[in-house]
């Protein structure tokens, strides 16, 4: 076993590095487009209450469970119990979970290469060059394979220099020169005509629409997923916990941080919509819909942006550069999960581990590509739709039943001294074990009906 696990050497540098994996396109893309999906300030207000009744409770297990057997994923789960039958199935969750995260990175490596496409894009249309410009603006095998390329070689040389010196480090310049280009670009884009109508749309909730069944449950799958929970990353990252860490107060940190860069995130692109509505561009779905998505994203914005001239070209540099700052903090984190299992299984250096690791992954987003319409849907549905939440149920399943009480109090006691008087005590191991797996059991099976 490999002894270069590392440890975050402060809780700034934790809070940039789990934050930088829960802010990623879930939050700069996903939440926006569920948003306009979903009636705008009704899906915004769910999610923002059920981030804290699901997803923190959700966190804590990982945090709590990685911290306490400093493992990974496949090595933590079995460490909670004595019992041979429960031991097998913590083991085969964690390495199911590894599987998943890998696979998860290798369609998202794609993603983040059609942004990263659109930056040098930008580029070209600030310099007049339009046929260069073009060529980055239409997707192709061969731009997006060099632009897979480049991002999985940039998460790679991050992870291969450790725990400290590549993710606290690179999360802590990445995460708050992110968090300064959003609020500059929202800034900009709220004092561009038709942006109040966007902004009214985005938050004043339409109370009809709270209790609709499709709301509830995409709003509580953001919230679960915009946390990057059930595949190990916030487990590995818990791992590497100091212990003198309040692991319910830096917990509350990640979840509030998440939401509320998801939060800025649709206050930029939901009046940015109605911006591009003000210029003659259609923002509308043929079911009279706002459009979102991909299409919304690589489209609609970009038009946008096109139509603004030179001023809309610089938005449109900082708009996808931030996208690929948001991309690349949260592949750090997927990478991590498989590397730590190498790590910790075999004699086998950080360097070699993540780029043999980060070379696999590539060859499987090639084979993603070469066979696009039959395997990117698919792959995108067999891991986040249906794995994530069964992942997620299981690893609070563990928390809640196989880690003894005893142990649970003293892990979090030994950051936060007055935890049994604490109201997060309280609640939250009787939470974890009934509420939390009910309501990702409610997410898989919508998903499977949908």
């Amino acid at each position: 076993m490999s002894s270069e696990r590392g440890q975050f050497s402060s809780r700034f540098g934790f809070i940039s590095a789990a934050t930088g994996s829960a802010v990623g396109l879930g939050n700069i893309w996903g939440f926006p487009t569920q948003t306009a999906s979903h009636g705008g300030g009704a899906f915004v207000l769910v999610y923002l209450i059920l981030a804290f009744l699901l997803a923190y409770p959700a966190l804590m297990a990982e945090l709590i469970i990685g911290r306490h057997t400093r493992h990974n994923m496949v090595g933590a789960l079995p460490q909670l119990t004595q019992r041979p039958a429960l031991q097998v199935i913590g083991r085969a969750t964690g390495l199911y979970g590894v599987l998943i995260a890998s696979l998860i990175l290798s369609f998202y490596a794609i993603v983040a290469a059609w942004l990263m496409a659109q930056v040098p894009a930008a580029v070209a249309n600030i310099g007049g060059q339009q046929p260069a410009a073009s060529w980055f603006t239409q997707s192709s095998l061969l731009r997006d394979s060099l632009f897979c390329v480049l991002f999985l070689a940039l998460t790679a040389a991050i992870v291969a220099r450790g725990v400290k010196d590549g993710i606290e480090r690179w999360s802590s310049r990445l995460m708050p020169a992110l968090l300064l280009l959003i609020l500059g670009l929202t800034a900009v884009v709220l004092t561009l005509p038709g942006a109040m109508e966007g902004l009214r749309l985005y938050l004043v909730p339409d109370f009809s629409l709270i209790a609709h069944p499709s709301l509830l449950t995409s709003a509580m799958g953001q919230a679960f997923f915009s946390l990057s929970l059930g595949v190990g990353t916030m487990l590995v990252y818990g791992s590497y916990m100091s212990k003198t860490d309040n692991l319910p107060l830096t917990g509350a940190y990640v979840a509030l941080i998440d939401s509320g860069i998801a939060f800025l995130a649709g206050l930029l692109i939901i009046p940015a919509m109605f911006v591009a509505h003000q210029q003659g561009i259609e923002i509308y779905s043929a079911d009279n819909t706002l459009i979102a998505g991909p299409d919304l994203i690589l489209k609609t914005l970009p038009t946008l942006f096109n139509s603004l001239g030179l001023s809309g070209a610089l938005i449109g540099l900082v708009f996808f550069l931030l996208l690929s700052i948001a991309a690349l903090t949260s592949s750090i984190s997927m990478l991590e999960v498989p590397v730590t299992y190498a790590l910790e299984q075999f004699t086998i250096s950080r360097s070699r581990a993540t780029w043999l690791i980060a070379s696999g992954i590539f060859a499987i987003s090639l084979l993603i590509l070469f066979n696009f319409d039959e395997l990117f849907g698919s792959v995108i549905n067999i891991t986040t739709k249906y794995s994530q939440p069964l992942l997620g149920a299981m690893l609070c399943l563990f928390a809640g039943w196989a880690l003894h009480r005893d142990k649970l109090l003293s892990e979090i006691s030994a950051g936060y001294s007055a935890a049994e008087q604490g109201l997060f005590w309280k609640i939250w191991p009787s939470y974890i074990r009934f509420v939390c797996p009910v309501l990702v059991i409610i997410i898989f099976v919508q998903n499977v009906r949908t």
